[in-house]
C-alpha cells in the first residue's frame, strides 16, 4: 500500500484504538461489579444496519451451530441477539433494546487512464479518503404486539471523490452530499405493530433492532410507520446487503436500478406493510415520500405531487439440496418532479440551453418504474451463491439512489465455519450496469446527473467486481480487507480502469 493509503488508515485505527480502550475499561467494570446477565443463545437472522438504510446480511449459515468452533475467542456476548458476537451483552428482557455499531472504511485508488474529465467525474489522481458511521439503537416494546423503535446515527469523513463519477460507487457509507451537517441525527423513527392472524405463534428468529418480540405469530400483518429506510426492508439478500461485514460497493449491496425513495442519507417518510402468510410466502409493500430534488435533503410531503409505491414478493421453498432457496420479486412506481432526457437533449439541439439539464423544466410530476428479481441459494452450511437483476424505463432521470437503468449481478460467499473461524466471511461478486440510450446521449453532449458527467461519453457499461474477506478478531471487533476492480467507471471507455483496495473495521456493541 502506498504512503497515500496508510495516510488514510491512520484515522481508522486511531478511532478503534479509542473504541476498544473503551471497551475494555467498561467490560473491567462490569467484572468488577459481578457477571453480566447472561445472553440469549439466538439462531436465526438478525439484520445489521449501516449507511443508507443498509440492512446487514442474515448469516443464517453461520448461525445454525451454536457450538464454539475452533479458531474461535468465546465470549459472554457470543451468540447475543445479532446472531454474532458483541462488545456487551444485550439486555435478555425483550421489552428493551439498547446496541451500537461503528463502522469506518478507508479505501484508496492509484492514478488512472483519463484523456479528459469533467465535472462530475472522479479524479485520475490517486485519492484515499475514510468514512465513518456510527448508530446508535434502541426501542422499546409497549405491548405484546406493539414497540417503538428509534436510532441515532453520527456520520463523518469523505469517499474518495465525494462520491462522483461512479454509479456503482465503491463505498455504500458514503452520503452523496459532502456538505451535509455532520451533527447526529435521528436515522430511523419507527412505530411497528403486529396483527396476529391466528393463535400459532413461533420464535422470533430475527430479534433485534427492527423486532424485539421475542415471539411473534406464525401467521400475520406487520405495520411500520415514520422514518426508516426502504432498504431495510426490500431486496434483501443473506448474502450481500451489508456494507458492515460484506461488499461495500453500492450496487452489489443493492440493486442499482431500485431508484427508491429517500432523502440524501437514505431515509424517507412511509407506510410499510407486511404479510406474512407462512415461513414460504411474504408480501411487502410500502408508500414513501420522494424527495424535492434530485438526491435532495428535503422530501415532498405533497402525496399527489409526489410519492412512491414498493412491492415485493417473496418466496421460500427448499431446491439444492434440500436445503432453503429465496427469490424476492421487486417492481416500483416513483411520482416525482422528474425531468426527461429526451427532452433536455432536445432542448439543447434547439438552442434553448448550453448544454442538456435535466433539471430546467418547470415543476411538474412524472413517473419512473422498474423492476428487480434478487435470489440466494445456499449450497451448504458454509457457503452459498446469490444474484440480483433489475430494469428501469430510463428515460426520467435517476432521482434519489444512483445512475442505474439496468443491473445484473452474480456473486459468492462463504462463512469461515469451513475453516474453523465461524464468524469469518468472505465474498466474491459481480455486477454489470448500464444506462438507456437517451441517458447515453445525455452525458455524451455533456449533461450532468447527479453523480455522473465526464463532459463526453464513449459509452460501456459499468463492470465491476469485488471480494471482500472479514475476519472476527474478539468479541463484536470485525476488520476486513477488500478489494474493487471498475472497468470504465462511469459507463466511459476512455477512462479507467479504476481499482480500489480498503481496510474496514467495524465493532458491534
Amino acid at each position: 500500500m502506498t504512503e497515500t493509503f496508510l495516510r488514510g488508515t491512520r484515522g481508522v485505527l486511531a478511532v478503534c484504538a479509542l473504541l476498544l480502550s473503551a471497551a475494555t475499561f467498561t467490560q473491567a467494570r462490569q467484572s468488577a461489579n459481578g457477571p453480566t446477565a447472561p445472553t440469549s443463545a439466538a439462531v436465526g437472522n438478525q439484520p445489521l444496519i449501516g449507511q443508507q438504510g443498509i440492512t446487514a446480511s442474515f448469516d443464517a449459515a453461520i448461525n445454525q451451530d451454536g457450538q464454539q468452533t475452533s479458531g474461535e475467542s468465546q465470549s459472554p456476548a457470543a451468540d447475543s441477539d445479532t446472531g454474532i458476537p458483541t462488545m456487551f451483552p444485550h439486555f435478555k428482557n425483550d421489552r428493551i433494546w439498547l446496541s451500537g455499531q461503528a463502522n469506518v472504511i478507508s479505501q484508496w485508488h492509484p492514478a488512472f487512464h483519463s484523456p479528459y474529465s469533467g465535472k462530475n467525474s472522479l479524479s485520475p489522481e490517486a485519492q484515499d479518503a475514510t468514512s465513518r458511521v456510527l448508530t446508535l439503537f434502541t426501542g422499546l416494546r409497549l405491548t405484546s404486539t406493539s414497540e417503538l423503535l428509534c436510532d441515532i446515527q453520527e456520520t463523518g469523513g469523505h469517499g474518495v471523490g465525494e462520491a462522483l463519477g461512479l454509479a456503482g460507487f465503491i463505498n455504500l457509507d458514503v452520503v452523496r452530499n459532502p456538505t451535509l451537517s455532520k451533527a447526529p441525527y435521528v436515522a430511523r423513527l419507527m412505530w411497528h405493530q403486529l396483527v396476529p392472524i391466528g393463535r400459532s405463534r413461533v420464535p422470533n428468529d430475527a430479534r433485534g433492532p427492527y423486532s424485539l418480540f421475542s415471539q411473534i405469530p406464525e401467521r400475520r400483518i406487520e405495520i411500520r410507520f415514520s422514518k426508516m429506510s426502504l432498504a431495510d426492508f426490500f431486496d434483501l439478500n443473506t448474502y450481500g446487503t451489508d456494507s458492515n461485514l460484506q461488499f461495500m460497493n453500492w450496487t452489489i449491496d443493492n440493486n442499482g436500478v431500485f431508484d427508491y425513495a429517500a432523502d440524501t442519507r437514505g431515509f424517507t417518510f412511509a407506510a410499510f406493510v407486511e404479510y406474512h402468510h407462512n415461513k414460504h410466502v411474504i408480501v411487502r409493500f410500502a408508500e414513501g415520500l420522494m424527495p424535492k430534488v434530485a438526491n435532495g435533503i428535503n422530501l415532498d410531503a405533497d402525496l399527489a405531487r409526489a410519492r412512491s409505491e414498493n412491492f415485493e414478493l417473496e418466496l421460500r421453498r427448499n431446491t439444492i439440496r434440500n436445503r432453503e432457496g429465496v427469490l424476492r420479486l421487486l417492481t416500483f412506481v416513483n411520482h416525482a418532479n422528474m425531468g426527461d432526457y429526451r427532452t433536455a437533449i432536445d432542448n439543447f439541439l434547439a438552442g434553448l440551453t448550453p448544454r442538456p439539464e435535466i433539471t430546467d423544466h418547470p415543476l411538474t410530476t412524472s413517473i419512473k418504474y422498474g423492476f428487480g428479481a434478487n435470489f440466494e441459494q445456499p449450497l451448504t452450511d458454509w457457503f452459498g451463491i446469490f444474484g440480483r437483476w433489475g430494469w428501469n424505463e430510463g428515460r426520467h432521470e435517476s432521482y434519489a439512489y444512483t445512475e442505474v437503468d439496468a443491473s445484473e449481478q452474480v456473486g459468492a460467499w462463504a462463512s469461515g465455519k469451513r475453516w474453523g473461524r465461524k464468524y469469518d466471511r468472505v465474498g466474491l461478486a459481480y455486477v454489470s450496469n448500464g444506462i438507456s440510450r437517451d441517458h447515453q446521449e445525455y452525458l455524451a453532449l455533456g449533461g450532468l446527473g447527479f453523480l455522473l458527467g465526464d463532459g463526453r461519453l464513449n459509452y460501456a457499461r459499468e463492470d465491476i467486481v469485488e471480494t471482500f474477506y472479514t475476519l472476527h478478531i474478539w468479541r463484536g471487533f470485525y476488520p476486513a480487507l477488500g478489494f474493487q476492480y471498475v472497468d470504465h467507471p462511469g459507463y466511459n471507455k476512455d477512462r479507467g480502469p479504476l481499482v480500489a483496495p480498503a481496510l474496514r473495521l467495524h465493532m458491534e456493541f
